[in-house]
């Protein structure tokens, strides 16, 4: 279980509050306030003069042909880890946990920026000077709480002396040794009490300073927050725009397939039923045409399925749900009239399946575009999984499709580069497209792996 720090005020409720000054003699705060007294002032007699003493011998060979300056770094770290000591030790006597200042970094490697360091790190000084200033406090606060309680003693065996005596009039003595007992009380704990305060501003961090510095965290928390608040909204707005481009990527695609279905199979399905109709109709008077008219059947069957499945690997290729996505990316490459080169790295099944559809349609796009307006020689697919933004982003599947065609491709309203440029932003990827005439086009594409 950890304690609650105890603040420097608390070390002395006789200045605090009536009941502590009531208290005062016999709580456990004078008696803390004596003993850290007592032990300080023989820590600081014993050790911290040392430390002062040598800082001081150190300082003062400085003009003598710069002795000082090799001494003086050390000296002040002993120092700093005299305040570390002290402040371990008013932490385990009095409760008050003094906060490490921390020290102040090197400017540049090597000695020389070790020594700079050291002499210009105030801590070190301070230290220093703390060694005298509390030994003074607890030579004064200890000499006068035990000079005190020191005559509260004797005025209670002169006034018990007198009384035996049968002298009445030594009763005086007690009131007298109480209001010294008291006193001598005070005294601990305000000695304890200005002991931890001149620790706190000297070895510590002061209340001030660890106001600002409260106060520049809190403006930084409320910085960021602002950020956050800015970056949640623009990601709405972006998550809006890639909504909507996603709903008309799908639209367009599904009146494509209407498109295609009722242009190309619907009509040959119906010149099919036709030339069924007709063999029909001539199998018995003319066999020759009716054997023709099967041939006819036969062939727009074999069109028309041909047309159904390139219907189909427009929606979802099988080739990429039975072999991968390297296997259909080669694929599309020996389908292209345009020679393609395929470089596929590892892993890229690491991807999830709506990603690497994704990443076949933009392929299939950019090499139909090759082939049709491009006028090039030669392309170059790349896929391969990359590391995302960051160091805990995920990981993306890049595609790249180049070549050295004549460029100047633009993803224009409505063109299949905008609807590919939908269908990447739905899925939280980028689109980027370098195109400048003359000299090639190319496609760049990232996407979430976890998408």
């Amino acid at each position: 279980m950890t304690s609650t720090p105890v603040a420097p005020r608390d070390t002395a409720p006789a200045v605090t509050s009536l009941p502590g000054l009531l208290r005062a003699p016999w709580a456990a705060a004078t008696w803390r306030g004596l003993a850290q007294l007592a032990l300080g002032y023989l820590w600081l007699v014993s050790v911290g003069l040392v430390v002062f003493d040598l800082v001081l011998v150190a300082a003062s060979l400085v003009p003598a042909l710069g002795l000082g300056l090799l001494l003086l770094p050390p000296t002040l770290w002993v120092a700093r880890w005299f305040a570390t000591a002290e402040r371990s030790r008013l932490a385990a006597q009095t409760g008050v946990a003094l906060r490490d200042p921390g020290r102040r970094r090197t400017p540049r490697p090597g000695w020389w920026g070790w020594t700079t360091a050291e002499l210009t790190d105030r801590r070190g000084w301070l230290a220093t000077a703390y060694t005298l200033a509390g030994l003074v406090v607890a030579t004064v606060f200890l000499t006068l709480a035990v000079a005190a309680a020191s005559s509260a003693v004797a005025a209670v065996v002169l006034g018990v002396r007198r009384v035996a005596d049968t002298d009445v009039s030594a009763l005086w003595a007690l009131p007298i040794a109480v209001v010294l007992a008291w006193l001598a009380a005070v005294l601990a704990q305000v000695g304890t009490l200005a002991t931890t305060a001149l620790a706190q501003a000297m070895l510590g961090v002061s209340p001030a300073a660890e106001a600002r510095a409260a106060q520049r965290a809190a403006e930084a928390g409320a910085r960021a927050a602002e950020t956050d608040a800015a970056t949640a909204r623009q990601r709405a707005v972006e998550l809006t725009a890639t909504r909507a481009a996603a709903l008309e990527a799908a639209d367009a695609e599904r009146r494509r397939i209407e498109r295609d279905l009722h242009d190309g199979a619907q009509q040959r399905l119906v010149a099919l039923g036709v030339a069924l109709g007709a063999a029909r109709r001539a199998a018995d008077r003319d066999p020759a045409a009716a054997v023709t008219a099967v041939e006819h059947a036969h062939t727009e069957v074999k069109e028309t399925l041909a047309e159904l499945r390139d219907l189909v690997r427009g929606i979802h290729p099988a080739v990429l749900a039975d072999r991968g996505l390297d296997d259909a990316l080669s694929a599309l490459a020996a389908r292209s009239p345009v020679p393609v080169r395929v470089e596929a790295g590892p892993d890229l099944d690491s991807a999830g399946a709506g990603v690497q559809a994704a990443a076949y349609f933009v392929v299939a796009e950019a090499l139909t575009n090759v082939a049709r307006h491009a006028g090039a020689t030669r392309a170059h697919v790349r896929a391969a999984v990359v590391p995302g933004p960051g160091t805990t982003g995920p990981d993306r599947l890049l595609i790249e499709v180049s070549d050295d065609g004549r460029g100047g491709a633009e993803a224009q309203s409505g063109s299949g580069l905008a609807g590919l440029r939908g269908r990447v932003a739905a899925l939280d990827g980028t689109f980027d497209l370098t195109s400048p005439p003359g000299a090639g086009t190319r496609l760049r594409v990232e996407l979430p792996c976890a998408s």
